[in-house]
């Protein structure tokens, strides 16, 4: 099996200086570039931009929606009723956003171990068995958030105005990992802020479960928060290891 070395490293960096060609010092155009800039008038200018900002904001356009349970049972009722002096449907906005993300984690650490098999791994990082056990649990999560979702009276296959938003805000992890130009050492970086926001977003959705009384999703969440500070805990340790070897 392949594995990378600071030699192999130390290639990809020299290479990278020679073609690398996004600052404006390499290009011979530099001046002309500058002295272009300079000439350019933009249309209009800082106020009207702000004027204009101004009234898109003014008339706002909600994110998305939550369909509301065509009906609620028990458990339902309870969850909802302990959360009308906020928003009624705020549990199954949050219990959408993580059903999404741990969907695509479980997507994200499918590509990773695949980039696992085909480079291997460097000193101090992770094996393939971490790798798929941390998969394992986030597929187990997804799943169980599936059948909690469905409790509530909720649909698992609606995109809700949090899962939407966090869906975009991790579009760029997801380009990342895919890449195929992308390292396996490279893609922990990015695994990495993944599982940062991973972290709060479980922790958030445990206190809302308490304060629904929900206590089997309660004690869901504080099981999935633990193994998720294990991941992340997990990831720093890789990320670390890979930069002070210089992998």
């Amino acid at each position: 099996m392949a594995r990378s070395t600071p030699e192999s490293a130390q290639r990809v960096r020299v290479m990278g200086d020679l073609t690398n060609r996004t600052g404006i010092e390499s290009s011979p155009l530099a001046d002309a570039m500058r002295e272009g800039a300079r000439a350019f008038t933009p249309n209009g200018g800082e106020a009207d931009f702000k004027a204009f900002r101004g009234s898109l904001l003014r008339e706002p356009q909600p994110v998305g929606t939550i369909p509301r349970p065509p009906s609620l049972g028990g458990a339902a009722k309870q969850a909802m009723g302990a959360l009308t002096g906020q928003k009624p449907l705020v549990l199954l906005d949050k219990l959408g956003e993580r059903l999404a993300f741990e969907r695509t984690g479980t997507r994200l650490y499918e590509t990773l171990i695949a980039k696992h098999e085909q480079e291997g791994s460097f000193d101090g990082g992770p094996s393939a068995a971490e790798l798929r056990q941390i998969r394992d649990e986030e597929l187990e999560h997804f799943h169980t958030l599936v059948r909690f979702v469905e409790q509530l009276g909720g649909d698992p296959t609606a995109v809700t105005p949090s899962a939407d938003l966090a869906a975009v805000a991790s579009m760029g992890v997801v380009q990342v990992v895919a890449d195929p130009r992308v390292s396996f050492g490279e893609s922990l970086d990015a695994i990495l802020i993944a599982e940062l926001v991973d972290h709060d977003c479980w922790k958030n959705l445990r206190a809302l479960a308490e304060q629904a009384g929900n206590e089997q999703l309660h004690q869901f969440t504080q099981r999935a928060e633990d193994e998720e500070d294990r991941h992340l805990a997990n990831v720093r340790r890789w990320v670390q290891a890979r930069t002070l070897h210089g992998e």
